[in-house]
């Protein structure tokens, strides 16, 4: 479909700038209280995943994914609940392995790649026959996840009638080395450390599986896959596993309406992370790319509380799909 650049985004003129973009949510944000109903789902594996449930019984279901180092209560996981809540949708938002309030069983993690885990989760939610049809969204790292099993799905998807990604690095190595300038030091300081201390936690459960001296002086993310996320995830180096699980080559396989929303000043992605030439030849990806909005942040005004600009473009663009309505 046809990129659309200036897709209705306008952040207030003291929000411009995109670090505030991107960290205000996180600092200030107030979602109010949400009833999740907490669900154990146990993998054929071994392994479990942590779920959260909002639901009063509607005909359709979104799954949310959450970005690197998340979970499934943060500010941006609630504001979207609640933008599909009404709208009319049920939610279920989930913890990737190791995200929940328990480290996870066996000896590995979570990756931008995991897809399994994500077809776990649509499995199960969609077993007992509730719902007509679902949709799936994910943030950053889980929408590069999500954007990926979509393709996955190609001409067959089942009851998963769209998807959506935002602030998606589509280029896992584009991303990364992106992440190593100095614009984005204090950003990857804080996930090294978080990602860090899992592993620390991981070697406790697996006395000598893992070399934590490699955890000193570490600054890219190059050098936590190549120490970390590749050798538990079977992949040969941290090169092998950002070209097998980048959404970006495989978004011409999307045969569901999705739609990636990604804003040009997001101090996260680079140029490599807009598809631009896939979009404009596909007919079921939309590329929204507002200049301004930072990393899963487009904070539109002053109301702490107000329904975000990425929430309200993403959960429209899915109900209309849901209900059959042209997309223009």
């Amino acid at each position: 479909m046809p990129v659309d650049p200036h897709p209705g985004f306008r952040p207030p003129f003291w929000l411009r700038d995109p670090h505030w973009q991107t960290v205000w949510p996180t600092l200030f944000r107030r979602t109010g209280r949400i009833p999740w109903r907490q669900e154990r789902l146990e993998l054929s594996d071994g392994d479990f995943l942590d779920l959260d449930w909002w639901t009063s019984g509607h005909r359709r279901l979104v799954i949310l994914s959450h970005g690197l180092e998340g979970n499934s209560r943060r500010p941006y996981m609630a504001g979207m609940a609640r933008a599909f809540r009404v709208r009319g949708w049920d939610v279920v938002s989930w913890n990737f392995r190791g995200c929940s309030r328990d480290p996870n069983r066996l000896c590995r993690s979570y990756h931008s790649g995991a897809t399994e885990d994500l077809a776990a989760v649509v499995t199960h939610s969609l077993s007992a026959g509730v719902y007509d049809r679902a949709a799936v969204v994910g943030f950053s790292l889980g929408g590069n996840l999500t954007l990926k099993y979509a393709c996955e799905l190609g001409a067959n998807p089942g009851r998963i009638c769209a998807a959506a990604g935002v602030s998606v690095p589509c280029d896992l190595q584009a991303a990364a080395e992106r992440m190593e300038g100095a614009e984005c030091a204090f950003y990857m300081r804080r996930f090294l450390r978080d990602m860090g201390e899992k592993m620390r936690v991981k070697a406790r459960q697996f006395p000598g599986r893992l070399n934590l001296s490699r955890l000193t002086g570490m600054t890219t993310f190059r050098q936590f896959d190549d120490a970390f996320t590749a050798p538990l995830h079977g992949f040969r180096d941290a090169q092998d596993y950002w070209d097998q699980c980048s959404c970006g080559p495989r978004l011409g396989q999307v045969r569901i309406p999705t739609i990636l929303v990604n804003a040009t000043d997001d101090p996260f992605l680079a140029p490599a992370c807009f598809p631009h030439a896939i979009a404009n030849a596909s007919p079921w990806l939309h590329l929204s790319a507002p200049r301004r909005g930072g990393h899963v942040g487009f904070v539109p005004g002053m109301t702490l509380s107000r329904e975000y600009w990425s929430e309200s473009h993403v959960a429209t663009f899915l109900s209309t799909v849901a209900e059959g309505r042209g997309l223009s």
